[in-house]
């Protein structure tokens, strides 16, 4: 069956900024599982996905303004230094910090005696990625799946 939109896809993944070492990865753990053709996962990766089917494995480079997007300036925020409890920063260090959004990856850029200053781009912002894929399988979604925009079950989302 191939990847397409309203399919459910299991796949191994690994990350990595073009020419450096994967960042992350999902070998050796559960595959990820996503409802294809929802903007579940970033745009160049779903690009690079379309037409696959089951068992295929391919590689894909992916650049910034398709992955993350670009690096935007001015994105950052000072944060009272309480909010970090008690982890030693280090600026250029990626910690998560709990916001009204939900918990969110910042870069440390600068630490103070009561505050510190918070890059709140995503860290793979401005970066070309390159992806190593495995798809698992290839399956429809579930009309619940549909309706939910996400996949349910293994691998997927659980309320």
């Amino acid at each position: 069956m191939k990847i397409e939109k309203d399919r459910v896809v299991r796949f191994h993944y690994s990350v990595a900024e073009q020419g450096q070492e994967p960042v992350e990865s999902s070998k050796g753990g559960e595959p990820l599982a996503i409802l294809y053709g929802h903007g579940n996962i970033i745009p160049g990766l779903e690009k690079a996905m379309d037409g696959r089917e089951a068992g295929e494995s391919f590689s894909a480079e992916v650049p910034a303004a398709e992955a993350y997007g670009e690096k935007r300036e001015g994105l950052t925020q000072r944060v009272p230094k309480k909010h970090f409890g008690e982890q030693r920063l280090v600026p250029g260090m990626q910690v998560v910090l709990n916001t009204n959004f939900g918990p969110r990856a910042v870069t440390i850029e600068k630490v103070g005696m009561s505050v510190v200053d918070v890059d709140l781009n995503h860290p793979m912002a401005g970066k070309d990625l390159h992806f190593d894929i495995d798809v698992v399988d290839v399956r429809e979604a579930t009309p619940e799946e549909l309706e939910h925009g996400h996949v349910h079950g293994e691998g997927g989302h659980h309320h």
